[in-house]
């Protein structure tokens, strides 16, 4: 595996592939877990060679704290990349991403209505930022996004598309614990009650599944709200329950053949995403 810290790095790195027509493509912010292996093992399923990428990204986070205490833990990342039979890691400075300040703002198609977007201001367009600003470096032909986060991919989706990048997304399904926490760099931030008290937040929204059949969506969130609100370590932010395709909130089941249940929940300080199809 080659470790390039520059662009020249990458460049030269990139230039080295027998097969650059080939390339997948993982886009991470580092501290990498199975979520992300699992993305890096669908890449080399499906490519010939795979380029991972570690980036805190600045301009998506609306948090100056949070930017601050995100783990960065670049040589773990590096040897768990390795061993996964990654081709190039390519873990830039803000300058290689950033030469002169990003001004650039996307339409992203309305998709940034609910969810994450009023609560995190700016955040989906810092995304499109360094996405595509990564693409033009990286040049790949498969990029591999989680559905943990749902809205995320689905903006990505939108956007490549729009721009006109010949680059098929793939979606990857959410990897959980055991115990059914979906896996995230942010749970290294859990203290031991948190950790026990998170896996609260899936059980309750898999209890959404059959609240579905006797009850409207207002009623679901005002359930899985109430349930996961009955545990003292978590609060939640949000629960919406919305269609998986255009993300609009649902008044009725019978405006979506297709709905997912979203949430946000503070095991305070740490902020925990999660969702699941209903």
């Amino acid at each position: 595996m080659i470790l390039a810290k520059s662009l020249g790095e990458f460049k030269e790195a990139l230039e080295s592939l027998p097969h650059k027509e080939k390339v997948g493509f993982v886009p991470t912010m580092g501290a990498l877990h199975g979520g992300h292996i699992s993305l890096v093992q669908a890449a080399r399923k499906r490519c010939m060679h795979t380029v991972v990428s570690v980036f805190v990204n600045p301009t998506q986070f609306n948090n100056k704290e949070d930017l601050a205490t995100y783990p960065r833990t670049l040589e773990a990342d590096a040897a768990l990349l390795e061993k996964e039979g990654t081709d190039i890691l390519f873990a830039p400075r803000v300058i290689d991403i950033y030469p002169q300040e990003d001004t650039r703002i996307f339409d992203l198609g309305g998709l940034d209505n609910y969810g994450e977007g009023p609560r995190r201001p700016g955040h989906f367009n810092g995304v499109a930022q360094v996405v595509t600003r990564l693409f033009d470096i990286v040049r790949p032909q498969y990029a591999f996004f989680g559905e943990k986060d749902y809205q995320q991919l689905a903006i990505v989706r939108h956007f490549t598309k729009a721009l006109g990048y010949n680059i098929e997304i793939i979606g990857c399904p959410i990897m959980r614990e055991a115990d059914g926490l979906a896996k995230s760099s942010r749970n290294t931030l859990l203290t031991a009650d948190q950790r026990t008290a998170a896996p609260h937040i899936y059980k309750t929204i898999c209890q959404a599944k059959e609240w579905k059949k006797r009850f409207s969506p207002k009623e679901v969130i005002e359930k899985t709200k109430a349930e996961i609100d009955a545990n003292p370590m978590l609060e939640t932010e949000y629960v919406e329950i919305v269609d998986s395709d255009n993300l609009r909130p649902l008044e009725n089941w019978s405006d979506s053949d297709n709905p997912r249940l979203w949430c946000a929940v503070y095991a305070r300080p740490v902020r925990l995403i999660d969702n699941i199809a209903l």
